[in-house]
């Protein structure tokens, strides 16, 4: 039986640096403050790089580490909430250009928030089990500055730039080398647009009446409500998938939540019991990277020794729209 894999994991991030000492400096707020109610210490921030050139960076990172050439990706899916472009073309298709496969390769974007790379993961997973690809790469990146007001201090201190990637690939039980179960085990994603207005980047287009045109295209966000919502349903979301799969909590090599707000984090962990070494926690310094947070910190997990071929790894996402995901992964071949 055909199934998908993970095979590698590769990430960019931009090299300037605003600590939050920086941003006393930019708004009324204090390192005390921020570390205090969100554990992030630094974020990067791309000044002269798109959502595509960071793309391709982490791409071509992940295409490196993997068992593939860059000739055998037969489709680019990118995650953003920060394109290079309104509308067209996607960031996807620039991306392909920039990594030289720009010739008749599937390549399209999805918006999807912070959930983004969950959703990346079914998408992919289910072209490769249908056959109709073999290779499959797939990247959150954002460039949530482009976004963000720089005079909202419960804001702008949350969000950082950069980009994540992996290459997923045909598998079936013949050419594993690990344990069953072996590859992309499952996945869940779902999404409730009730209470949209609670994380949202409004524009003219929106109508929304209470924000006034000079907010219009920054990224609007009620914290306490989002923070309430967050944690049981990513709670929830772990618990339920964990169940499916007959797996105990003990038994995950790697927790790998998207990466928000500590606080968030630490309550998700434990409601579930999982240990300071089952979880990956990188928002100390990259911030909320949206759909680049996961990849991003499994990035930083398999360059630690942390991640490794045959890992167990379970991954869980909460997102503006509401958009909300899990996914229980055996790394590797």
């Amino acid at each position: 039986m055909k199934n998908a894999a993970m095979l590698s994991i590769g990430a960019y991030v931009p090299p300037y640096e605003l600590s939050n000492f920086d941003l006393e400096k930019m708004v009324e707020t204090s390192d005390e403050w921020i570390v205090k109610r969100t554990g992030i210490h630094t974020r990067h921030i791309a000044k002269n790089e798109t959502a595509g050139d960071m793309a391709a960076k982490a791409a071509d990172l992940a295409i490196s580490r993997s068992e593939i050439s860059k000739e055998e990706i037969d489709a680019i899916i990118c995650a953003t909430i920060t394109p290079d472009f309104f509308c067209m073309p996607s960031t996807a298709c620039i991306t392909a250009e920039k990594l030289g496969l720009n010739k008749g390769i599937t390549a399209f974007d999805i918006s999807a928030a912070c959930s983004g790379f969950i959703y990346l993961l079914e998408i992919g997973s289910a072209l490769i089990k249908s056959g109709a690809k073999k290779n499959v790469l797939i990247i959150g990146t954002e460039k949530l500055s482009s976004i963000v007001n720089w005079k909202d201090r419960t804001t702008c201190v949350l969000f950082g730039d950069g980009a994540g990637a992996a290459v997923l690939s045909c598998i079936d039980n013949k050419n594993s080398k690990i344990s069953k179960p072996y590859g992309i085990i499952d996945i869940h994603t779902a999404s409730d647009g009730n209470k949209a207005e609670l994380l949202m980047t409004p524009t003219k287009n929106s109508n929304i009446k209470d924000i006034a045109d000079e907010n219009l295209g920054f990224l609007h966000m009620k914290g306490n409500e989002v923070f309430k919502i967050a944690v049981q349903t990513l709670s929830n979301d772990v618990v339920k998938i964990l169940k499916k799969n007959n797996v105990k909590p003990e038994e995950i090599d790697l927790f790998v939540p998207h990466q928000a707000n500590f606080r968030i984090i630490e309550a998700v962990k434990n409601r579930l019991n999982f240990t300071d070494d089952q979880c990956v926690v990188t928002v100390g310094k990259y911030g909320n990277t949206s759909s680049a947070s996961i990849p991003i910190a499994l990035n930083e997990a398999y360059e630690n020794g942390r991640l490794k071929n045959g890992s167990l790894i379970l991954l869980d996402a909460f997102g503006g729209g509401f958009t909300w995901g899990s996914a229980l992964i055996r790394f590797g071949l």
